[in-house]
């Protein structure tokens, strides 16, 4: 049992899956819903602190670096192009959105992303993100139930 909440919790903190693998993975192995959400939950809650935190620290050691600027920039661009323009025209709110949806190439690591593309202060990018995240953590949780409640019936 152990093992399967460190694997939820490391699949949930992952940009692999985030809490939308680990929730499903915790549920499937017979965790309790409640416990794989919040496992889920707490860990994809702590992706937004931490990558800041990379960015922040490579960003100031690797700047004048220009491999890392080209590389830099040329992320930057495939993030904008994938967030689109949804998150610059209404910021807060399109974040928050782009963070719910839970499908591939959105989360919490794009929503970071995203959030440093677009200039949006961080106090406001964390809530915007954290709320997205808790919606789709909510979503895939209500989604496994129910969907094993409706697998019961056959």
């Amino acid at each position: 049992m152990n093992s399967v909440l460190i694997y939820t919790f490391l699949l949930s903190i992952s940009p692999f899956g985030e809490a939308r693998a680990g929730i499903l993975y915790a549920f499937f192995n017979d965790v309790h819903i409640w416990l794989a959400f919040t496992i889920g939950l707490v860990a994809n809650l702590l992706v937004y602190p931490l990558f800041m935190w990379v960015i922040d620290t490579f960003n100031s050691k690797l700047w004048p670096n220009s491999l890392y600027k080209k590389g830099v920039i040329r992320l930057s661009r495939i993030a904008k192009k994938s967030v689109g323009g949804k998150v610059d025209k209404y910021g807060f709110w399109g974040l928050m959105i782009f963070v719910m949806i839970p499908l591939p190439g959105t989360g919490a690591y794009m929503g970071t992303i995203a959030a440093v593309i677009f200039r949006i202060e961080r106090k406001k990018a964390f809530l915007a993100i954290s709320i997205g995240t808790i919606i789709s953590c909510i979503i895939m949780a209500v989604g496994a139930y129910l969907g094993s409640v409706g697998m019961g019936f056959f």
